[in-house]
């Protein structure tokens, strides 16, 4: 009787401990997939009509899947390229992927489109092998895209693509600020460039956020076009606050806006100065819980700014210290 009380305490402990690794396995596999959720990608390169375009676009397309390559964890896919299987075209290939992207939330999703654009007055297209793209069809896909994302037009007369799909905890990028700059766009490459080079870090935080690229890219196309002599017929624009306006590069003192946004919005850029596709180390080190809480207690503390006047000085100063001191608390604790 004492030799089966033992046999059977045995058993269960040991079935405790085989429930209790199987706990330990699953939560460990659970945390390792959370920790290597990586940015994903779509990237869409339209018909480039022309062999100096098709390498053009090409090259843009090269220059953001190495940066793609270098955020650990990463996923992009490209569209545009080869044949597509069962005879569907781009657009449908654009609409399937876009529904993947929706039905996978979680890391931040990054919306590219390299190619040319057409507006004839009502309507912004992007051009693809086959039918086009509308804005209307973007926000058709887009809007039930959850968690952060970036959608990013670099392509003529992309300008209406901003008013349509502008919506808020989304970054929004276009080429043009009018849908009539119809000439081809020199702005989309030099922000391919830009997306992971260091000499954009204007910040100096180890790490070029998509504001930082659009800033550089927009400074070097005016440098094309002064340096050649020419009129410039793009103007890119950003927006971050949901208003649709769009912000251009030469409101920017560094990296915050110094123009006045209608409505009382915040101004553009805070967001856009949060999206960095390659990560520091330090901030890669950072959870994904300490990532949102510094986030949001950067837009406060700029929303803070903004509102300065309405507030007492002594007021101000020490709401400003409470946000501060809650914002040093994360870098200085350890990633839990």
């Amino acid at each position: 009787m004492i030799e089966s009380k033992l046999m059977f305490s045995g058993d269960c402990r040991r079935l405790r401990l085989s429930v209790s690794l199987f706990v330990v396995w699953i939560l460990l596999g659970l945390s390792l997939a959370f920790a290597e959720q990586g940015p994903r990608g779509l990237i869409v390169v339209g018909a480039g009509g022309e062999p100096a375009y098709e390498e053009a676009f090409s090259q843009q397309v090269s220059a953001w899947t190495d940066a793609f390559a270098r955020a650990p964890h990463s996923n992009v896919t490209v569209v545009g390229r080869g044949e597509n299987e069962g005879g569907i075209s781009d657009l449908q290939r654009v609409e399937q992927e876009l529904i993947r992207a929706v039905e996978a939330p979680g890391s931040e999703f990054w919306l590219v489109l390299i190619g040319h654009g057409t507006f004839d007055g009502k309507e912004a297209k992007f051009n693809l092998r086959g039918p086009d793209l509308t804005a209307d069809d973007l926000v058709r896909w887009t809007l039930p895209l959850k968690g952060p994302h970036a959608i990013i037009v670099a392509s003529a007369a992309s300008a209406p693509f901003m008013a349509k799909l502008s919506a808020p905890q989304r970054v929004v990028v276009v080429a043009t600020r009018s849908g009539y700059q119809q000439n081809y766009v020199r702005f989309g490459g030099y922000l391919a460039e830009a997306i992971a080079d260091p000499q954009g870090d204007l910040d100096r935080d180890g790490q070029t956020s998509l504001l930082e690229a659009f800033l550089s890219a927009s400074h070097r196309t005016a440098e094309f076009y002064k340096n050649d002599r020419r009129l410039a017929t793009e103007h890119a624009l950003i927006d971050d606050n949901g208003d649709g306006l769009g912000t251009p590069a030469d409101w920017f003192r560094g990296t915050r806006a110094i123009k006045k946004s209608q409505g009382g919005k915040t101004l553009d850029g805070t967001r856009a100065r949060q999206w960095h596709l390659v990560k520091s180390p330090e901030e890669a080190a950072l959870t994904p819980v300490q990532r949102n809480h510094r986030d949001r207690l950067e837009r406060e503390i700029e929303a803070l700014r903004e509102s300065k006047s309405s507030f007492a000085e002594a007021d101000y100063w020490k709401k400003l210290e409470s946000m501060l001191l809650e914002l040093a608390k994360i870098y200085a604790s350890p990633p839990s």
